[in-house]
């Protein structure tokens, strides 16, 4: 009994002393919090395994897909009929079916009209001038049948006759469409008026399955402008018919080649798919020579794409075109294409586009996950940056670092969402910062840095990411304040990436497992948790603290230098050096530290050292006096007091 009290003074005289290290320091941090062992909620299911890869019971259902469609560019009018064979291979039955009207955002009685501010809209169908578009629906027939459906906002609901069987029952949805092309297309479609014609960039243009997953059921998220899409996979097999005079470039592989490009141009296209350099198919002096196109007044184009989860398309007459091959790393061969208007040539703009295209191509392939498509086509265009399955949508105005940065980012987009199919529509981060991570490397990696970036220094940017006015990231996109979209979908889950990879993991644990989620997730549906689980399991750190302080929640950093003392105040015994976290996130921390002889050095400690203590004391491995002392001194830490940070002595 004496010992046993004897241990417990003792151990109560520790805590005290512990605490009267704390009492005094001014703090908001809470180790509990930051490190509590509830992260996971729940362990693995039957179709998601705790390790964070699909389980032996994952499934998700497939849409393919027949399209004829036409463009009208008087009336700017594009209609269509559309077969989609859908396949439940979920072990529900069910007894209704949902599709996305994406084009119905632009009548102007939607829902996304009704919620946009004012300064706005112009935007959004160009509604400030009156435009009302929308899809017209007509002739829907489920299996050769007339079909019951309600059209609700951007969403379609077909009631089956006879519930669809689980596990491999099929239908057979077809209808016809059609809308008018609005100018301004919440930046994902639209028309560009040139001096030698209009350009047609068209998305989002004809209906779309919604996906049916075990996570909700059916995903139906009202289309509003800000959150993008989830989609089912499957094949595409298309047309396009337009003006004979037009160049029109899709997604996939242009089947019929002969029958809509000149013996020339057939010609130039096949040299291309043989040339690492850029092979005009189309110069600037042949858009206004008539002779450049097959005479007739219309011309149908013919693509195919498999195993994707959308397609898109432009059109216009006044199309400059080039074109290169593209490496992959298995030693098959892609194609990388621009068009773009006579107003964009040039050295300094998108004469340099297609070799932008295939460097991104093949830096992210060699990187993390080979290229599936047949060709990658970057078009000019009055959407400032938008990204489909082979075909990306890029201002017309870039030029050189501008432009190489989102053709870059647009074409990232392959990776994700279009291999890695998560919910844009509610994790826009799982996109968008995904890739902003990835487009980081690749600024160094372009052209022996021809534009790589400075590094970040975060004392000028940690106050706009964890501001008074800043969001969670994990917030849906539509849920976001305009000007917060920014910051949470791209800057701060690109950024929480580096500092994963740079800080935390270092990049040979953080790549190999950031290369393992692709390769388990790819053409599949993964979660936010699928991604923390992978990343945690493969690299082998429990990393909830990082998830939960960076995406879940909005905490902010703080770290501080509290004091700095000799020991036994001799200066040759070394220094001690106290700090403090003084807000509710946690990070590794790097001192580095400078002599009075001009010695310097650097400790780096783990964010384990802020497991359940506020402050922390770290002895230097010095024998003379300091003359600074400084926590995180390249600034890579997005700490929103860098004043605290740093000791001079007097």
């Amino acid at each position: 009994m004496i010992k046993k009290c004897f241990l417990f003074s003792f151990l109560y005289a520790l805590t005290l002393n512990s605490f009267a290290q704390e009492v005094n320091i001014e703090s908001n941090y809470d180790p509990h919090t930051l490190f509590s062992p509830l992260f996971y909620a729940t362990g693995e299911t039957i179709t998601r395994a705790a390790t964070g890869e699909p389980n032996i019971g994952y499934w998700q259902n497939r849409a393919d897909y027949q399209i004829t469609a036409s463009l009208n560019e008087i009336t700017h009018q594009v209609a269509g009929t559309v077969t989609i064979t859908y396949k439940n291979n979920s072990p529900h039955a069910l007894p209704f079916l949902w599709l996305y009207l994406d084009q119905n955002l632009f009548n102007n009685k939607s829902r996304g009209q009704a919620r946009m501010p004012v300064d706005s809209r112009s935007r959004y169908g160009d509604a400030k001038n009156g435009f009302n578009g929308g899809d017209n629906i007509s002739n829907v027939q489920l299996n050769n049948v007339a079909a019951n459906y309600i059209i609700t906002d951007t969403r379609m609901q077909i009631r089956l006759p006879k519930p669809m069987s689980a596990r491999g029952d099929v239908v057979t949805i077809k209808m016809d469409y059609n809308f008018i092309l609005p100018e301004y297309g919440a930046d994902r479609c639209g028309i560009l008026k040139t001096k030698n014609g209009d350009i047609f960039t068209v998305a989002q243009w004809y209906p779309r399955m919604c996906v049916f997953d075990e996570v909700q059921g059916w995903n139906t998220l009202p289309y509003l402008g800000p959150g993008e899409f989830y989609l089912e996979y499957g094949d595409f097999d298309f047309t396009i018919t337009a003006p004979a005079s037009h160049i029109v470039v899709a997604s996939g592989e242009l089947r019929n080649p002969a029958e809509v490009l000149t013996a020339t141009q057939n010609e130039r296209l096949n040299n291309a798919k043989k040339s690492d350099k850029t092979v005009m198919i189309r110069t600037e002096k042949e858009v206004a020579d008539p002779s450049s196109r097959p005479k007739g007044n219309t011309l149908t184009w013919h693509y195919k794409i498999a195993n994707a989860r959308d397609i898109s398309w432009a059109s216009s007459k006044a199309f400059i075109w080039d074109a290169a091959k593209i490496n992959l790393p298995s030693g098959k061969i892609s194609l990388a294409m621009s068009v773009y208007p006579v107003e964009s040539n040039g050295t300094k703009a998108w004469g340099r586009a297609t070799e932008y295209t295939k460097n991104s191509i093949e830096n992210y392939s060699k990187r993390w996950f080979e290229f599936p498509y047949p060709a990658a086509t970057n078009v000019a265009s009055n959407v400032g940056g938008m990204e489909y399955p082979g075909i990306v949508f890029c201002g017309w105005k870039a030029t050189e670092d501008q432009l190489f940065g989102v053709t870059d980012h647009e074409f990232g987009h392959t990776w994700f969402p279009m291999i890695v199919g998560s919910n844009e529509r509610k994790y826009g981060w799982m996109d968008e910062g995904f890739n902003t991570f990835i487009n980081s490397l690749a600024h160094d990696d372009f052209n022996n840095g021809e534009y790589k970036e400075d590094p970040k220094n975060m004392e000028s940017t940690a106050q706009y990411m964890f501001g008074p006015g800043s969001e969670s990231i994990m917030s849906t996109p539509d849920a976001l304040r305009e000007a917060n979209i920014g910051n949470a979908l791209y800057a701060k889950p690109g950024y929480g990436l580096e500092l994963l990879r740079n800080e935390i993991l270092g990049p040979d644990r953080f790549d190999y497992a950031f290369k393992m989620y692709i390769q388990r997730w790819a053409y599949k549906h993964p979660t936010p948790w699928d991604f923390f689980r992978t990343m945690d399991n493969v690299a082998g750190e429990d990393l909830s603290w990082f998830w939960k302080g960076w995406f879940l929640e909005n905490y902010r950093l703080d770290q501080a230098i509290e004091s700095v003392k000799y020991e036994k105040d001799i200066e040759t015994n070394g220094a001690i050096v106290t700090i403090a976290n003084l807000d509710q996130m946690a990070m590794p921390v790097t001192i580095a530290y400078e002599t009075v002889s001009g010695k310097k050095g650097v400790i780096k400690l783990p964010v384990e050292v802020w497991n359940n203590t506020i402050v922390w004391k770290v002895k230097l491995p010095t024998t003379e006096k300091l003359v600074r002392v400084v926590i995180d001194p390249n600034k890579v830490l997005p700490d929103i007091n860098f004043a605290n940070n740093s000791w001079k002595a007097n």
